[in-house]
């Protein structure tokens, strides 16, 4: 009998941790702000990086694998004919995904909406060292 209350408890955690993992990776993470102000290409550029699991390698706005380059301003500073020749074929270290037409395409307007957002690094911050972050003061 005082075995059936821990067992209950545990139950329940248990049963309360698949129910959450189920509504987290069930929802639809595009807010309708999101929808919006990206386009649509752009939203389905957004599920081939994903398919191909591009952020293993890539970073965007220093979140990511660390084999690639961070992709959040490349379309502004290497322009979209750069990016497409890398997702064209790939390169020494990138393997050549034989991405179709339009996955190039999805893929580049993802980039330059990524590109639009901002910018990485934060350039006009400074950390201390204890971490936190504090906003340069202008000379």
């Amino acid at each position: 009998m005082k075995m059936i209350l821990p067992i209950k408890i545990l139950l329940f955690i248990i049963l309360a941790y698949f129910v959450y993992s189920f509504a987290i990776y069930n929802q639809v993470m595009h807010t309708e702000v999101a929808r919006k102000s990206i386009s649509p290409l752009a939203v389905k550029g957004k599920d081939v990086f994903q398919k191909f699991n591009c952020i293993s390698c890539h970073q965007i706005y220093g979140l990511g694998g660390y084999i690639g380059p961070d992709l959040t301003n490349t379309i502004s500073e290497k322009g979209e004919a750069y990016a497409e020749a890398f997702l064209r074929n790939g390169s020494l270290r990138m393997p050549n995904f034989n991405l179709n037409d339009t996955q190039v395409e999805a893929l580049i307007e993802m980039l330059k909406a990524v590109d639009s957002s901002g910018s990485f690094p934060a350039k006009d911050f400074d950390v201390s060292w204890y971490g936190t972050i504090q906003k340069k003061e202008k000379e």
